[in-house]
């Protein structure tokens, strides 16, 4: 069951090259917008928070651990893909998990995703995406790297420890998604791509960009859904990110605490 979000401090942390594709509003494009509008639909205070989508993730974590203390009203994060990375990051610090009243991880690369290995190890690929992260000046491109199954292994490794003690002192919960033949529609059928690619290189059940093992944190619940990369942050057909969003929501304020 959803708590009544009537004044509801929300932040919403987009993924890689977010803040482009919600640019792109007027064309059709809507990241995240009915997310957005639907929280101001039931009177939460819900913002997006300004970060460069490109940059490392941990200059985007500072800026959100900034933005966080800044204000004394604990937020709700709701974090898509790489913005997931970021949220987790900033709120390993106990003085900021006093800030937030919840995480919320939608389809979050945690342990790497198989796309950035793919770009990383093509260099013309890798040149590319810097080039255009910055062309774009959503950052340097240093954040693609940060994406690859390596870093994030090390990362997580390394983390194992303020991950714990953060899933037993705040709400945290994953949405991970499935593409599967016959369910791509529109856009979808480019993540229908390479979601057989990743299967066909054994990463299992993904969404088109993130295999659903990496999306899922070990000790928070999680549910696993039907749909793309796309599926939790933008309308289309069969795709109704509101109700993922309830879904999830649900599930996160009916997880216990462990603290």
């Amino acid at each position: 069951m959803i708590p009544p979000l009537h004044g509801q401090r929300v932040l919403l942390v987009y993924g890689l090259l977010g803040e482009i594709v919600a640019a792109l509003r007027p064309i059709g494009l809507d990241y995240m917008q009915p997310l957005r509008a639907w929280f101001a639909a039931e009177g939460a205070d819900a913002s997006v928070v300004p970060l460069r989508t490109a940059e490392p993730v941990a200059a985007n974590a500072a800026r959100l651990r900034a933005v966080l203390l800044d204000d004394p009203r604990p937020a709700l994060i709701v974090a898509h893909s790489k913005g997931g990375l970021e949220a987790l990051a900033a709120l390993l610090e106990p003085a900021v998990q006093e800030r937030c009243a919840g995480l919320l991880a939608m389809q979050s690369p945690f342990h790497g995703s198989p796309v950035a290995d793919a770009v990383l190890a093509a260099k013309p690929l890798e040149a590319a995406a810097g080039g255009l992260a910055r062309l774009l000046r959503v950052g340097s491109g240093e954040g693609v790297r940060d994406l690859t199954t390596t870093a994030r292994r090390i990362w997580m490794a390394a983390a194992a420890a303020p991950i714990a003690r953060l899933l037993a002192a705040v709400p945290v919960a994953c949405l991970a998604t499935v593409l599967k033949e016959g369910e791509a529609r529109g856009r979808e059928r480019l993540h229908l791509a390479a979601a057989r690619w990743m299967e066909r290189r054994g990463y299992g059940p993904n969404d088109g960009l993130v295999p659903v093992a990496s999306a899922l944190l070990p000790g928070a619940p999680h549910l696993v859904l039907p749909g793309s990369h796309i599926a939790t942050v933008s309308r289309g057909p069969g795709r109704d990110p509101v109700a993922l969003m309830r879904a999830g929501l649900a599930l996160l304020f009916s997880a216990p605490r462990r603290k």
